[in-house]
């Protein structure tokens, strides 16, 4: 995986991403959001915004700032925004791996789908600690690779096309949650059977 696996594959999905990957992760956007409970003025980060849709959920009274690194996605995450008249978003081309914010930025944070996209998980998650409050929380939603599982078979048999996914199929959660180095408060599987699953971790 690199920069320009990621933005071709992107390119490739946001005209059908609504339709194909819409419905099947939204239970998990919301759950998501529920697990962040936003409190009145607070300030959240979400990264891997793509076409924004989860904005809607997001409270009125909290400042959501959405980045991702497909310019593609973002258009229509823009676009989005200024149908509903989402006056509390603001959205940014950026690389999770190289956040432009200050240190200690964000109340809370969510990373819906992009852990197992971002070619280095670590360095995201490096700077996702740092630009996050201390005592902040840090949601974390993800398809991961679990031992012992059929799917992992199957997922191990999608890793050489990982380039043209514009994702990593083989993705292990001890792993990742190694290279988070942050305490784990809860684990969750969400969406349909479960496959995907909500990390809800505490930035100390």
């Amino acid at each position: 995986m690199d920069h320009s696996a990621v933005i071709s594959a992107y390119r490739r999905y946001a005209p059908v991403y609504d339709l194909v990957f819409g419905p099947v992760f939204e239970p998990g956007r919301r759950r998501t959001i529920q697990a962040l409970a936003c409190r009145g003025g607070e300030s959240v980060l979400e990264v891997g915004v793509g076409t924004g849709l989860s904005l809607r959920h997001y409270p009125e009274d909290v400042t959501v700032t959405g980045i991702d690194i497909s310019p593609h996605m973002l258009e229509r995450a823009d676009r989005r925004a200024q149908r509903y008249g989402l006056d509390n978003v603001r959205l940014f081309t950026m690389d999770a791996q190289q956040l432009s914010f200050e240190d200690d930025s964000f109340d809370r944070i969510a990373a819906m789908y992009v852990a197992s996209v971002v070619p280095d998980p670590k360095a995201m998650m490096a700077e996702l600690r740092r630009v996050c409050r201390p005592g902040g929380e840090i949601i974390v939603l993800n398809h991961f690779t679990r031992k012992g599982e059929w799917t992992s078979h199957f997922e191990r048999g999608l890793s050489p096309l990982a380039r043209q996914l514009g994702f990593n199929p083989l993705f292990p959660l001890e792993n990742f949650i190694d290279v988070a180095g942050l305490e784990v408060l809860e684990i969750r599987p969400v969406n349909a059977f479960g496959y995907w699953t909500l990390l809800r971790l505490r930035n100390d």
